[in-house]
């Protein structure tokens, strides 16, 4: 018997912060591409009488994360360690926070777009906590047996909990894209999917509608793309939707993993709880105190928040995904921020910005790391404000700009690309163009307007593209209206 079900999601998000070293000691943080275990060291190894020491910026960051996320951050905190047994995890447990988490209690405000309508509905979930924890190294299976690399052994993670306050996969994939934006924003984690460093662990259940009780949940593990999180999500949902029609909704809490290759979930094993981890205190680090002082001074300068952002964006005239870009890329929202602070001129901002320089660079080949300075856009963007150059003209020198690595006034007076805007020239052109185009003047005259586009674009293929478009439409006009 079909039933009227209700999905009900919660997230544990695993972080990698950016330090420069690991979190108990002082090996590189940054592994990525390194040769297998050479950033290690007898602490991230855990070899006997060897101690870790917290590193400070580990914390500083957590905090800074922790306000970001709207979370209060605890005055004392405690260390644990979490037992268990792993051929990644060298010193055969985590160190972690259980009892006593750094924060908890915050939100996360996030939209939703509906991919048939493009509209989007406001969102809202709560973070349960957020604590610290030491990463285990990586296991590397070949045919028969399976290597260990133990460069990440070691880097410092926050698991972000949140409550199960998500009620379909895509608001999960939506609320997790937010949170990535918002600890990007804040400066505390690269979180690179493709490098690892965000993943996420998804738990999954249904409910009658109206119902308030939770039923025994799924466990979906280490999901490393909001592509993988929606899929897993829907494919889990459809399962179990099907056992609640047949009556056979389930009893106990269970762990899949996701084979991204085959769009599907298999059993790992029944969910483990905390007993079977003997979670203890870790009698090598005393609890943390934080004091609000320290708060402070970690929390000075923290940017915006995503959504604030982009509410400001939106405020100027720009699209949801328009704002969205500028927030998810520093090299487009630096110059969308500086052409539009110069010349106040939101939308050809964004034209510019947005649409133009990506296609640019794509087109010759190079990526948002090779795009003009900051400085030489905003004198582009100037340029064509003022009037120096028309709005063709200056794609051909943005698309100069890339190639070349000129500055735009540079390429104009190399060019001779100066826009013509002299009355006297502007009617010489315009006087050929109604010449060579009597249909066009003639419609014009029965009422049709839209016929002196072909002699504007006369006059503009005469002056080469530099004719002043705005002023070539009035003295037109004009003249038209001086012939009668």
């Amino acid at each position: 018997m079909k039933q009227s079900l209700e999905v009900i999601i919660g997230l544990e998000v695993h972080a990698q912060m950016n330090t420069k070293s690991k979190m108990f000691c002082g090996c590189d943080n940054d592994a990525w591409g390194k040769e297998p275990n050479t950033t290690v060291c007898p602490v991230c190894m855990g070899h006997p009488g060897s101690l870790p020491v917290v590193n400070k910026a580990v914390i500083e960051k957590a905090v800074r994360s922790s306000v970001a996320l709207g979370c209060t951050v605890n005055e004392e905190s405690h260390f644990d360690r979490k037992n268990y047994f792993y051929p990644d995890l060298p010193t055969g447990y985590q160190i972690s926070q259980y009892k006593h988490p750094l924060a908890s209690h915050g939100t996360v405000k996030f939209s939703v777009t509906d991919p048939k309508t493009n509209k989007s509905a406001p969102g809202i979930c709560r973070i349960h906590r957020l604590h610290i924890e030491n990463d285990a190294g990586k296991l590397m299976h070949r045919t028969g047996y399976t290597l260990c690399d133990y460069n990440r052994a070691g880097t410092p993670l926050m698991e972000i909990v949140t409550e199960p306050d998500l009620r379909s996969a895509k608001e999960a994939s939506a609320f997790a894209e937010e949170l990535r934006r918002i600890l990007i924003n804040a400066g505390t984690s690269e979180a690179d999917m493709y490098k690892g460093m965000m993943r996420f662990d998804a738990s999954i259940s249904l409910r009658p509608k109206g119902e308030e009780k939770l039923y025994p949940r799924i466990e979906i593990k280490n999901l490393n793309s909001f592509k993988a999180l929606e899929k897993a999500l829907l494919y889990q949902e459809t399962m179990l939707t099907k056992l609640w029609n047949e009556g056979k909704q389930p009893t106990g809490e269970t762990t899949v993993g996701w084979i991204d290759e085959e769009e599907k979930t298999v059993l790992l094993r029944d969910k483990e709880s905390a007993a079977d981890y003997r979670y203890f205190p870790e009698p090598d680090i005393p609890p943390l105190h934080i004091s609000e002082s320290f708060i402070a001074a970690v929390v000075s300068g923290l940017a915006k928040l995503p959504s604030e952002m982009k509410a400001g964006y939106v405020s100027l005239g720009l699209t949801e995904a328009e704002a969205e870009m500028l927030i998810d890329q520093e090299v487009l929202r630096d110059r969308f921020d500086a052409i539009e602070k110069a010349i106040g001129e939101p939308k050809r901002a964004s034209s510019i910005v947005l649409t133009q320089m990506p296609g640019f660079l794509t087109a010759h080949g190079k990526t948002l790391a090779d795009a003009p300075t900051i400085a030489d856009m905003v004198e582009l963007a100037k340029a064509i404000h003022s009037g120096t150059i028309n709005v063709n003209a200056g794609k051909d020198v943005l698309a100069k700009m890339i190639v070349s690595g000129k500055s735009a006034s540079a390429i104009i007076k190399e060019e001779g690309m100066g826009q013509v805007s002299d009355n006297v020239t502007l009617k010489k052109f315009i006087a050929e163009a109604i010449a060579a185009n009597p249909k066009a003047i003639a419609s014009f005259k029965e009422g049709k307007t839209a016929a002196l586009g072909a002699v504007v674009g006369a006059v503009m293929k005469l002056s080469k593209g530099q004719a002043d478009a705005a002023k070539v439409n009035t003295l037109l006009l004009e003249m038209l209206a001086i012939e009668g």
